[in-house]
């Protein structure tokens, strides 16, 4: 996957707080007295994919039917697309991996189409590589609560007139889903999914699963080793999320790493000052930007055919600074902001048209309502709006541009509660977790701190590079190899590893 597209799909890596209650492995699932042995011993009829990419790499497609609520198996089903690519020596064939890109909310049939090209030849001889809309999103019974907007994700502004606004419309958002969607809602959640990825491994004939995931993927794979530690095969969580800080509490990480990033680039942009004109020290650079916010919340900025608000800005800026290979996005952004806000008439860069089609103009492959169902439907989130205004307001001082956003108001604040419990992660299952330091999405300590949960684990660190999606979007020749030499025979770096820049 381009890194342009894993920006905007994977908006958020894992989000929303980690509240208190915890549910234990489940007893059995595939058992005959849970009702599961006919959906673990289907037949899969593999097809086209009818996607341009998919079959041109000559994958194929299937679906596979599971349970729309698992504490009621024989009840209404759905099916969950999954894609193959199969292992290219059946004589090394060792299984297969499943695999998530983050999100959540992220469609992945064809996620291992830009994977694979990191892998080596024994790698990809070893596994068949499948690709997997989770329930919920995309081919698999998609969430589609008619949103008017690509994402629930805003800032809150700057003044409380502004927030009152965000929580209207985060309000408005989560009345929208349970109008569509109604009682659906409470199956679609990060722990019916893992039970999803379980139904396809029996399915397909496997005793085990291998496992490659990006951000929320990550904690996908960390809560499927806590529910089928014994089907768990070689796992690799690249750009991890802290399972003890799921949900709400990730996204408020946001803010400190997302300010860093734009202190990085903002050095950046004062060293070619001759290019953009944005200040010729970063103190400028950053003075400029957080400038623009105030324009906005004044009199939104037009951009072509778009009206860019204090609630919107944010995001444009969040979305490209998660990878510094866009850092001449972000400062094409900005200046094109700047032009706009002067009254100049601007014409969106293509780049920037993309980011503004995906919060303005989703189309149904891009709505991303599914993400909003998964993270609310897995955990309750606060539901006094006076709790976010507070955090709001203490965050200004330390995250003047990202404070509002980590900590605004989301339409989970209004959802329905969850129909279970989240899931403790605290397991000795092997695993390889990869994660670089200046992460702006699942920042350094998340990934930290899901290593030390999943104690059977190993951590590869990236230092000093800022990008979130390390394995199949960042090459780096340190942090390959680990994966791949994992892949290919199991074994896991004898301590923990720190890779560099190549």
């Amino acid at each position: 996957m381009r890194a342009s597209t894993l920006g905007r799909t994977v908006l958020v890596a894992g989000v929303a707080a980690a509240l208190a209650g915890t549910v234990v492995a489940d007893p059995a699932p595939a058992s005959a007295s849970g009702g599961l042995e006919r959906f673990h011993h289907q037949r899969v009829d593999w097809k086209a994919c009818n996607h341009k990419a998919l079959d041109e790499a000559g994958a194929q497609c299937a679906d596979v039917r599971v349970p729309l609520n698992y504490a009621e198996p024989r009840g209404r089903t759905i099916t969950v697309a999954i894609s193959r690519l199969k292992a290219t020596d059946p004589g090394q064939r060792r299984g297969i991996m499943l695999s998530n890109p983050g999100g959540p909310g992220g469609p992945g049939l064809d996620l291992m189409l830009g994977v694979r090209q990191a892998m080596t030849p024994e790698v990809t001889a070893r596994y068949d590589l499948i690709g997997m809309d989770p329930r919920g999103i995309g081919r698999s019974a998609p969430v589609d609560c008619g949103w008017p907007v690509g994402t629930m994700l805003r800032s809150a502004g700057v003044d409380r007139p502004a927030f009152d606004r965000a929580a209207k419309f985060a309000a408005g958002l989560a009345r929208r889903c349970a109008e569509t969607e109604g009682a659906d809602l409470r199956h679609i959640s990060t722990r019916n999914t893992a039970r999803d990825m379980d139904v396809i491994r029996g399915a397909l004939g496997e005793s085990k699963i291998s496992y490659f995931g990006w951000s929320y993927g990550t904690y996908l794979g960390a809560v499927y080793t806590e529910m089928f530690p014994k089907r768990s095969d070689r796992i690799v969580l690249d750009s991890a999320v802290d399972p003890r800080r799921y949900a709400r509490q990730t996204l408020r990480d946001l803010g400190e790493p997302n300010e860093a990033a734009l202190d990085d680039w903002a050095q950046w942009a004062a060293a070619r000052d001759g290019e953009y004109h944005l200040g010729k020290t970063a103190k400028e650079v950053r003075a400029l930007t957080e400038g623009l916010v105030r324009k906005a919340a004044r009199k939104p900025i037009r951009l072509g055919e778009y009206q860019v608000d204090q609630h919107v800005l944010p995001v444009l800026l969040f979305v490209p600074l998660a990878d510094a290979r866009r850092d001449a996005d972000v400062a094409s952004t900005v200046r094109q902001l700047a032009d706009a806000a002067e009254g100049k008439p601007v014409q969106p860069s293509p780049a920037l048209e993309a980011d503004l089609r995906f919060v303005f103009k989703p189309e149904a492959a891009t709505q991303n309502s599914g993400q909003a169902a998964v993270i609310c439907g897995d955990q309750a989130m606060p539901r006094d709006p006076e709790s976010y205004w507070r955090d709001i307001q203490r965050s200004r001082a330390e995250e003047p541009l990202f404070g509002a956003f980590a900590h605004n108001i989301l339409p989970c604040a209004f959802w329905g509660p969850p129909a279970e419990r989240p899931t403790e992660v605290q397991n000795s299952v092997p695993a390889l977790i990869v994660q670089a330091t200046g992460d702006t999405r699942t920042p350094y300590a998340s990934g930290v701190g899901l290593h030390q949960v999943m104690t059977g684990s190993k951590l590869v660190t990236l230092q000093d590079v800022r990008v979130h999606a390390v394995f199949g979007n960042y090459p780096n020749t340190c942090a390959q190899n680990a994966v791949n030499t994992y892949f290919r025979d199991g074994t896991l770096p004898a301590e923990d590893t720190t890779c560099r820049a190549d």
